[in-house]
Formats: structure tokens, C-alpha cells, sequence
């Protein structure tokens, strides 16, 4: 059974989970590789000795290893001592496309990845009530993940992006990676240039205007996700200012209902000292009311310094080193797993989900890349945008000096550009999000095409994307019977398109607030129209 590094470091977790058991559930994990891999949960005593004494071959696996590397290094050792461990450092230990004839492991990738690695049963009942209220207006939602980690802002060079602390902070996290051979170029990079050319993230605020020029109204509900959004809540400002609706995981659940995943957990904060006994108030009065003294005390001893991580970073300004992570902080990063886990489940069943940023800290894909191949696995038509951050960049900079008088032309480019993305997006990233990370584009390997695909194909617009893109990714074998009955998102099409393409007239207004609700049943009709025309101008203009 794997173990996750992350849980066994922290010795402030809940000791009624076992490492891998802390998020996934380890049942369905052994059945469902019941026919690939013989799957044990815990190592023979003897072995547990060994590996205490460290005594296994350990592997630290590079993150694109071919299939040859297991052949000339690992298999060896392997036959002879009968045991070795492998260490999956960088999130991933194969490499993304394998030779033809690897064709049944890309799909054994898959069954794990989508069918055997399911969460435990705790997380998947927070995010099932966190997905029931936010459908609970009946309207669709979109997930937006910001993917603006320190780590991936730093490998980029993005810091001239933030002010004050928060510049030296990534300047600091890069001048590390620097010296341990993880970025090549130079400490300054100039990020005004990265951005413009598509290297940094898209901020909140540059995503919440590529969407009001969709036509999403102010009243949409957005879903923020992720653990961390560097930079904190400043950041996500401008968004709350064009959408009322911006919620994330801590806004749709209680604290009450977070613990209970936690588990018990040992209390790691110390309680506060209980006022002194009797005698020692006695004698401290009597030391105050002693005579004058030979010499001065000597001073008090100086307190351990002790930051916040998630607050005020104040180690920068005084020391080179980053402090070491507390127990506390240990238990956090233990956290933010399931964390994640919440926001991935919401995000692959969003009605439209839209992504910040694509890579992590090391160039490799990041948590919207894998949550954009889950999407894609699991229904091709699902509104997923993948907007060019370098066309956008040139968008956003068009629009900025007068964001209140925005043109008819501006918002028919912003328009085309992300219905582009919807499928050409797809396209683009089997030439480059897959040879990073497989399961960031697991098709046409790991997809097929559904028994009653032609039939859906007549009835909506969902089921003709989900047909073009099988045909465009060469998906050609059948799906086997039982996946027809597995969880499938159920996308609402008609209410998607009603919410994201609005009418002409938001132009020179889509950021006004407007007296009265501009989605009356009155006015549907004519939206109706204006969105049918829109859509055949712009075809015509493509052609």
C-alpha cells in the first residue's frame, strides 16, 4: 500500500488513519486492481525490520522515467533482495507517452487514476453537501482555480507581479531553486515581459474580466479552489468586486463539519499557564517591597521568534534560511490534502470550470491540469475553458484604460477567444500539457465512445462536442458496458449557454451594476436571438 509523505512526516494527525488510508479509501483501491496488482496492506514483519534499519534499496524515481529504467535499475535489485522502495518525490514516475506497445499500461494508468483512487468516504460526503448547496439556487456554477502557488510563481519568475513582502518571498523561493539546480535562469526576471508572454498566471481579477466579457452576469456563482492562493485574500479583491457570488470550501462548510474529516487529532497548542500558587505571590510581594539592591537584575531571557506561515512572513527581512516547519505546520500541509481533495471533486463536477494557471513549481502540471484531464475523461463535453494567457494578457491590456466603455469588438475578440478554447484548447493540449503529464490528457488512450453517443448526438450541443472531440482525438473502440453505469456529470447545456453568452447589450456596461434584475423571463427571447446571431457572425467571421 503507498504511503503519502505528507501524512507520514506530520505526527499531529489523527492516529486512526494509516498514511494512504488518510485520503483514499484503501478498499476500493485493492479490489479494483484486483486483476492488475496484488495490493498488501502492510509489509511482513521481517521486512519492517529491515526497513527500519534501512536496510531496503530505496529508488528515488525520477519524474519521467522511461519504462526502461524500471527494466536496468529497479528490476535487478528487485530480484535480488526481494523488496525495494520507491520514492515518488516530484509527482510522477513514469513518463507521459509510452511506445505502442505500452498501450494496456496508459490504460491501467487510468483505471487507477479514475477508478481505483477514490477518496475516502468522509470527504466524498462534505464535497457531495458542498456541491448540493451550491446548486441549491439552480443556476450553474463555475470553478475558477487561481493556481498562484510561491512555489510556481518563483520557477516562473512572476514576483514583479506582487508588492512589498510578497516580491521578496518568491525572489527568496527562486534564489533556492537557483542554487539546487531546479531553475536555470536568473534571479531577476523581468515578469512584465513573462506575463505577456503567457509565463505567469492570469490574477483573479484578469479572469474576472475575461468572464464578465463572456457575458457571466455579476450575479454568477464562482467557486474559488485551491489550498492556497499566494498573495491571501487581497488578491481575490477585484473578483469580489465583479461577482457577488465568489465562495470557496470554507464558505460552504463549517468548521464542525472540517474536523470531523480531521478525525481526533492530539491537541499540539500549549494551554496557557494557570495563575501562580500562593507562596510565590507572597514572595514576589515581599522582593517589591524589599530595600535597595547591590547591582541591577540581569535582563530576561529573549523569546524564541516564532512566525506564522500563512501570516506575516517576517524571517525575510532577518535571516537567508527559511525557518523549519512546526508540528504544527507539519499537520496543516497534512490538511491541505484534503483540502484539495474537497476542491478537486467540486471542480471536476463544476458546469464550467476555468483555470489561472496550468504548472506547478517545477514546470511539471499542476492540480487544474489533472482536474482538466479528469474532466475530459469523464464527459469531453464539459465546459472547460483553456484560455491562451498570452492572447489574454494582450486582451485585458487593451481593455484596462477603460474598462467601463468596453466596444462591441473588444467583447466579440474575448468572446471568440475562449469559445476557441473549448475545443481547439483540447487539441492544443495533447501537443503540449501531455507530454508533462499524461493524465492531464489521457485521451485517446483511456476514452471510448459510448454506446449511445449518435443518439445524444441529435438531442444536444453537449453530446456534438463530446462526438467532434472523439473524432478530432482519434477515439474510435467502444466503451465497455459497465462505465454507462458509472458517475457522470450531468450538465445542464441550455442553462450554461443562457448564463454564458449574454446579449450586446452588456457593452460599455459590463461592469455597471444595473438597477433591475437583466435576466427577466421577459427578455429571454430576444437574448435568445441576439445569442443566435452572435454565434453565426461569428462563425462566418472565422471561416
Amino acid at each position: 500500500m503507498p504511503e503519502i509523505q505528507s501524512t507520514t512526516s506530520s505526527k499531529g494527525i489523527s492516529s486512526q488513519f494509516k498514511s494512504f488510508a488518510y485520503l483514499y479509501n484503501e478498499d476500493q483501491f485493492i479490489f479494483s486492481l484486483a486483476k492488475d496488482v496484488k495490493v498488501v496492506r502492510t509489509l511482513p514483519k521481517y521486512l519492517k525490520g529491515a526497513r527500519r534499519k534501512k536496510e531496503i534499496p530505496v529508488f528515488k524515481v525520477p519524474h519521467s522515467a522511461s519504462p526502461f529504467y524500471y527494466l536496468r535499475h529497479v528490476l535487478p535489485v528487485l530480484k535480488k533482495h526481494s523488496v525495494v522502495e520507491l520514492v515518488v518525490s516530484n509527482g510522477g514516475c513514469l513518463q507521459a507517452i509510452l511506445p505502442p506497445y505500452f498501450e494496456e499500461y496508459q490504460r491501467l494508468r487510468c483505471r487507477v487514476s479514475f477508478h481505483a483512487l477514490q477518496f475516502r468516504q468522509e470527504v466524498q460526503e462534505l464535497s457531495a453537501k458542498i456541491l448540493q448547496r451550491l446548486r441549491a439556487p439552480s443556476r450553474p456554477f463555475i470553478a475558477f482555480d487561481p493556481g498562484m502557488t510561491r512555489e510556481s510563481l518563483a520557477y516562473h519568475g512572476c514576483a514583479e507581479l506582487f508588492q512589498d513582502v510578497h516580491t521578496e518571498l518568491i525572489q527568496h523561493k527562486r534564489s533556492w531553486m537557483i542554487k539546487r539546480g531546479i531553475v536555470k535562469g536568473k534571479l531577476s526576471v523581468n515578469s512584465a515581459e513573462a506575463r505577456l508572454n503567457g509565463s505567469c498566471p492570469l490574477m483573479p481579477e484578469e479572469i474576472g474580466i475575461l468572464l464578465r466579457a463572456y457575458g457571466y452576469s455579476k450575479d454568477a456563482i464562482i467557486y474559488v479552489s485551491g489550498g492556497e492562493v499566494f498573495g491571501g485574500q487581497r488578491t481575490l479583491i477585484p473578483l469580489h468586486a465583479m461577482f457577488d457570488n465568489v465562495v470557496d470550501r470554507t464558505s460552504l462548510s463549517t468548521p464542525w463539519e472540517m474536523i470531523k474529516i480531521y478525525g481526533k487529532e492530539v491537541n499540539l497548542v500549549n494551554p496557557p499557564p494557570g495563575p501562580p500558587p500562593f507562596e510565590e505571590v507572597k514572595k514576589l510581594a515581599a522582593w517589591k517591597n524589599a530595600g535597595p539592591r547591590p547591582r541591577p537584575l540581569p535582563p530576561p531571557p529573549a523569546r524564541p521568534k516564532s512566525y506564522n506561515i500563512e501570516g506575516w512572513w517576517g524571517w525575510v527581512a532577518e535571516s537567508d534560511n527559511e525557518p523549519d516547519s512546526t508540528v504544527m505546520e507539519l499537520r496543516t500541509n497534512a490538511h491541505k490534502l484534503l483540502w484539495e481533495a474537497i476542491d478537486y471533486l467540486i471542480c471536476v463536477e463544476a458546469d464550467v470550470f476555468i483555470p489561472g494557471f496550468d504548472r506547478d513549481g517545477k514546470g511539471h502540471s499542476n492540480f487544474a491540469s489533472l482536474v482538466m484531464g479528469h474532466r475530459l475523461y469523464q464527459s469531453a463535453a464539459s465546459k472547460t475553458f483553456r484560455p491562451d494567457r498570452k492572447e489574454a494578457a494582450k486582451l485585458v491590456d487593451e481593455i484596462r484604460d477603460h474598462m467601463y466603455q468596453a466596444n462591441r469588438t473588444w467583447l466579440k475578440s474575448v468572446r471568440r477567444h475562449l469559445r476557441k478554447t473549448l475545443l481547439d484548447g483540447i487539441i492544443e493540449a495533447s501537443s503540449k500539457s501531455k507530454p508533462l503529464s499524461f493524465l492531464s490528457h489521457p485521451v485517446p488512450e483511456c476514452s471510448c465512445s459510448r454506446h449511445d453517443t449518435s443518439f445524444e448526438a441529435s438531442k444536444n450541443s453537449s453530446s456534438k462536442l463530446s462526438s467532434q472531440v472523439s473524432t478530432t482525438l482519434g477515439v474510435t473502440h467502444q466503451c465497455p458496458a459497465w462505465m454507462d453505469t458509472g458517475p457522470i456529470s450531468q450538465l445542464k447545456d441550455k442553462e450554461n449557454e443562457d448564463d454564458g453568452d449574454e446579449d450586446d447589450s452588456l457593452s460599455g456596461l459590463f461592469f455597471r451594476q444595473s438597477g433591475g434584475n437583466n435576466e427577466g423571463d421577459g427578455d429571454v427571447n430576444a437574448k435568445e436571438e441576439n445569442q443566435f446571431e452572435d454565434q453565426e457572425e461569428l462563425e462566418g467571421g472565422e471561416k
